[in-house]
């Protein structure tokens, strides 16, 4: 095979697996507007397809720069901001690391669902995916970055994409407080079901199917390896699935299509450093220790009244720093206690380095342009606050009032009269 004939089939499995990256929005828009109550299903999706576009943006003129571009201190990139003008193949690498970057953002969104303002939300994700996400990334992915020069492994993500995800939000959840009611005087969780649980089963085969590409095209080759890392990402959230089954039927815990759609996207996290490095059975053993990594950091979030409305933070977070760590003990060549001490390391760099910079950036945020919703607005719910539209209007009459939306949007008024009687949903008032 001539190099040339290389190239572009290389091309065309990297385009092909951004594609699927890609298509991975769509399973966060259904799985976070699914397990939120109907009246702010709209205002989830919304950020997830706003997100990804001034994330594109802001990763195109500066994040792609500072993650890629020639690094002499080993912290960050220097060069090839905003490209115009750059080999093909590098179109193709900076078309599938934006995807990724967009990844990175939306794991905020489900979150801190049901309260955040919805253009503070979009600052916020500009800024993630332009400063913080690239800058940590440097350290791990550039190829003279001081993490990645220490022999730092995270093949796909499990730290440079999930946990700083995962720190941002939890960032996020520290400046915004808990959802209201979310928990009672004496610190008790309350359930805040969702309000459409079929929407989050087809997102977490969404998020699953494109997790193939997310896995696999990181090789950014097509070569032999892609079918074991697939297999490899199969595998682990396969088994976290059973493994969350399991447990919760040892604990005497109902299997919830939540909890199991959230296990096996935990899996995968876990995997997803280490899926080039391992084996299929280490995998398994991979996917299996992330159900209770998980079903333990819901636990924790909860002892510490942090809302995190979708699970997102034990899935991305907690389970991404297992999958990294994993790395060390399940590699092919043996247990490297050095590995694991580097691989710690770097999950310790990540929230050392995210977290207070998140943290910083939304009380900015909501000092310049106020970042939570007033209550009312979160009581009438944020599609009609912040949209002045709503998802279901044959059964959410009851917010189509006289009324102006928050955003100064125009005043949404009922449907022409007709004779059928007039029907709120509880699930839209609550």
């Amino acid at each position: 095979m001539t190099p040339e004939v290389q190239v572009l089939l290389n091309t065309l499995w990297v385009v092909t697996a951004a594609i699927l990256v890609f298509f991975m929005q769509a399973g966060f828009a259904l799985v976070e507007s699914g397990m939120v109550r109907a009246k702010n299903a709209i205002n989830v999706i919304m950020k997830n397809y706003c997100d990804m576009c001034v994330g594109a943006l802001g990763f195109w003129a500066v994040g792609y720069g500072l993650m890629f571009g020639l690094s002499p201190t080993g912290w960050f990139g220097t060069t090839k901001f905003a490209p115009n003008s750059a080999e093909p193949f590098e179109y193709t690498l900076l078309f599938f690391q934006m995807m990724f970057a967009a990844t990175a953002a939306t794991i905020v969104s489900g979150a801190l669902a049901e309260r955040i303002r919805f253009n503070a939300y979009l600052v916020g994700s500009f800024m993630i995916t332009t400063l913080i996400y690239p800058i940590y990334g440097s350290w791990a992915w550039n190829d003279n970055g001081w993490l990645k020069q220490l022999g730092f492994i995270d093949f796909a993500g499990s730290t440079v994409v999930h946990t700083v995800g995962a720190c941002c939000a939890l960032a996020g959840l520290a400046a915004l407080g808990p959802r209201t009611g979310r928990y009672a005087k004496d610190g008790t969780p309350r359930p805040i079901p969702g309000h459409n649980l079929p929407f989050v089963a087809l997102g977490g085969f969404i998020l699953w199917l494109g997790w193939f590409g997310f896995n696999a095209g990181s090789t950014t080759a097509a070569d032999v390896g892609i079918g074991r890392i697939a297999l490899n990402t199969h595998l682990a959230g396969c088994a976290s699935v059973v493994g969350t089954i399991f447990l919760c039927g040892l604990l005497g815990r109902p299997v919830l299509l939540t909890s199991v759609v959230n296990a096996s996207l935990a899996g995968l996290v876990a995997i997803t450093a280490g899926c080039a490095f391992v084996t299929p059975g280490s995998a398994i053993l991979i996917g299996l220790i992330a159900a209770p990594v998980m079903l333990l950091g819901e636990a924790f979030l909860d002892a510490f009244k942090l809302d995190d409305a979708v699970g997102a933070i034990p899935v991305h977070g907690f389970c991404g720093v297992w999958g990294t760590f994993a790395v060390g003990i399940f590699k092919e060549s043996g247990v490297d206690v050095r590995q694991m001490c580097i691989q710690l390391l770097g999950s310790a760099a990540a929230f050392g380095f995210v977290f207070p910079v998140a943290y910083v950036m939304y009380r900015m945020i909501g000092s310049w342009m106020k970042l939570r919703v007033a209550s009312v607005d979160e009581q009438r719910g944020l599609d009609y606050a912040e949209h002045g539209e709503v998802g279901y209007p044959e059964f959410q009459d009851g917010l189509l009032h006289g009324g102006t939306a928050s955003t100064g949007a125009a005043p949404a008024t009922r449907p022409a009269t007709t004779n059928r009687p007039v029907i709120a949903s509880p699930i839209g008032r609550n």
